[in-house]
C-alpha cells in the first residue's frame, strides 16, 4: 500500500491507456454519476409520495436507505457475477433492472411497492452497474489510471447537478409517477453504458489459465491476506461514517440560522459545482511520477483536509461562513472521490480489483447505514447541529489518522522500492512494444527476420 501494484492485467493483457478506454471512461462517468446521484435525485419526490400515501418523511427516507443498502451490501455478489460472466453482460442486465425498478414504482399503491421497485430492484441494478464499470476502467488504464479515475468520479457531481432540477421539473409538470417513469427510461441508458466495456482479447497462451483461474475463484478472500488492504478496509469503514454527513444536514444548517430555502438550496450547488473541478485535477496530481507511488499519503491528506474542514465548518454562524466551508468541502470531498477507488487499485492489483471492491463495499455498506441516522439522532438529543459536524469530522480525521500511521509502521514496502517498481514496469511495457513490432515486421516479411542482407 506504499506503492503501487506493477501488473499486465487480467490473463496477462497488459492496459492500452487509450484508444477503447476512452469509450471506457465515458460509460464510467455515466454510471458514476446514475449511481451515487440517483437516491439524493428521488427525495426530490418525497413530499408527493408522503401526500400521496399518508406515510411520515423518515417512511420515505427509507427509499434512499434501501437503495444505498443495495448499492454497497450487494458487492460480494457484483464480484461472484463478474467473475463468472464478465463486465458487460452483468451491466446490461443491472440497467433493464435498474430502469424496470422505476417504471414498476410508478404504477405502485403503497410505500412497500416503491421500498421494493425503487430501493430494491432500481439498488440491485446500479449496483450491477457501478462496481463492474469501475473494473473495467482499472482494466483499460494503467499508467494514466489516476486520471481517468478523476474523470470518471466527476460524474457524481455532474449528475448530481443535472438530475435534482431535473426531478424536480418532472414532478412539476408530470407528478411523481409520471417523473419515476421517464427517470426509468434514462436508466436504460445503463445498457448502453454496458455494452460499452468490450473485453480486453488475452494471448493465445493467457487465455486458458485466465479462464481457469477465474472459475476457480468467484470471490477471492486472499485479499484479507494484505495487510493493505486490511488497512484500507477498516480505514475506509470509519471514513463513510462521517463522510456523507455534512452535505445531508448543511442545508438544513443554513435554515436553522434563518436563510430561505432556496438560499439554503444554492449551498449544495456550490459544493457540487466546486467538486466537479476538483476531482478531474485531483487525478493529475495523483498521476506525477513522485505523487502515485505516495498516492495513499495524499489520500490520507485529502481525509485529514476533509475533516478539519467539518470541524471548522461546525463554528459557522451565518450564510457566508457556510459558503465558505462549502466551497472547501467541495474541494476535500472531490479529493477523496477521486483517491478513494485510485488507492485500492494500487493495493490490491487488477486481477484482485474485482474481489476486493466487493467485499470493501460490502464493509462500507453497514456504515453508511449508520452514520446519516446516528448524526441525526445525536441532532435530536442535543438541537445544535455544531455537534453533527464536529463528529462527522472526528471521523473523518480518524480515519485519516488510521491510514497514514499504520501504512507507515506495517507496510515494509517502501516509496523508493515503488518508483523502483514503476519504471520496471515502464520497461516491461516497453519491451513488451517492441517484441510486438518486432513479430509484425516479420510476418510482413514472410516469415524472415529483416536484417541487412535478407531486407536487400
Amino acid at each position: 500500500m506504499g506503492g503501487v501494484v506493477v501488473d499486465d492485467g487480467v490473463g496477462g493483457v497488459k492496459a492500452p491507456d487509450g484508444g477503447w478506454g476512452w469509450a471506457v471512461l465515458f460509460g464510467c462517468f455515466v454510471i458514476t454519476g446514475f449511481s451515487y446521484a440517483f437516491p439524493k435525485a428521488v427525495s426530490v419526490f418525497f413530499k408527493e409520495l408522503i401526500r400521496e400515501f399518508s406515510v411520515g418523511y423518515s417512511d420515505t427516507a427509507w427509499i434512499s436507505s434501501i437503495l444505498l443498502a443495495m448499492l454497497y451490501g450487494t458487492g460480494p455478489l457484483c464480484s461472484v457475477l463478474v467473475n463468472r460472466f464478465g463486465c458487460r453482460p452483468v451491466m446490461m442486465v443491472g440497467g433493464l433492472f435498474a430502469a424496470s425498478g422505476m417504471v414498476l414504482a410508478s404504477f405502485a399503491r403503497s410505500i412497500i411497492h416503491i421500498y421494493l421497485c425503487i430501493g430494491v430492484l432500481t439498488g440491485l441494478g446500479l449496483a450491477l452497474n457501478f462496481q463492474p464499470s469501475l473494473i473495467m476502467l482499472n482494466r483499460y488504464f494503467s499508467e494514466k489510471r489516476p486520471l481517468a479515475n478523476g474523470l470518471a468520479a466527476a460524474g457524481s457531481p455532474v449528475a448530481l447537478c443535472c438530475l435534482s432540477p431535473l426531478g424536480q421539473v418532472l414532478q412539476y409538470r408530470y407528478g411523481w409517477r409520471g417523473g419515476f417513469l421517464i427517470l426509468g427510461g434514462m436508466l436504460l441508458n445503463c445498457c448502453a453504458c454496458g455494452a460499452l466495456m468490450r473485453p480486453l482479447t488475452a494471448p493465445k497462451k493467457a487465455e486458458n489459465s485466465g479462464i481457469e483461474e477465474a472459475k476457480a475463484k468467484l470471490l477471492d478472500f486472499s485479499v484479507f491476506k494484505d495487510r493493505g488492504f486490511l488497512i484500507y478496509t477498516i480505514a475506509a469503514s470509519i471514513m463513510v461514517l462521517g463522510l456523507f454527513v455534512p452535505p445531508v444536514f448543511v442545508v438544513s444548517y443554513a435554515k436553522e440560522l434563518g436563510n430561505e430555502d432556496t438560499k439554503s438550496a444554492l449551498l449544495l450547488t456550490i459544493l457540487g459545482f466546486i467538486d466537479i473541478f476538483a476531482r478531474p485535477t485531483c487525478g493529475i496530481i495523483a498521476g506525477l511520477k513522485w505523487v502515485r507511488p505516495r498516492c495513499v499519503y495524499l489520500f490520507s491528506f485529502a481525509l485529514i483536509f476533509n475533516g478539519t474542514t467539518d470541524l471548522i465548518g461546525s463554528q459557522s454562524k451565518d450564510y457566508a461562513s457556510l459558503v465558505v466551508f462549502c466551497i472547501f468541502f467541495g474541494i476535500s470531498y472531490g479529493m477523496v472521490g477521486a483517491l478513494q477507488f485510485e488507492v485500492l487499485m494500487a493495493i490490491v492489483g487488477t486481477q484482485k480489483f474485482s474481489s476486493a471492491i466487493g467485499l470493501v463495499l460490502l464493509v462500507e455498506a453497514i456504515a453508511v447505514l449508520v452514520g446519516p441516522p446516528s448524526a441525526g439522532r445525536l441532532l435530536d438529543y442535543t438541537k445544535n447541529y455544531m455537534f453533527v459536524f464536529l463528529l462527522a469530522g472526528t471521523e473523518v480525521v480518524l480515519s485519516a489518522l488510521v491510514l497514514a500511521i499504520s501504512n507507515f509502521l506495517f507496510i515494509k514496502k517502501k516509496p523508493q522500492e515503488a518508483d523502483a517498481a514503476v519504471e520496471a514496469g515502464e520497461v516491461v511495457g516497453e519491451l513488451e512494444q517492441l517484441k510486438t513490432a518486432v513479430h509484425d515486421e516479420h510476418v510482413h516479411n514472410g516469415g524472415v527476420s529483416p536484417n541487412p542482407e535478407t531486407s536487400l
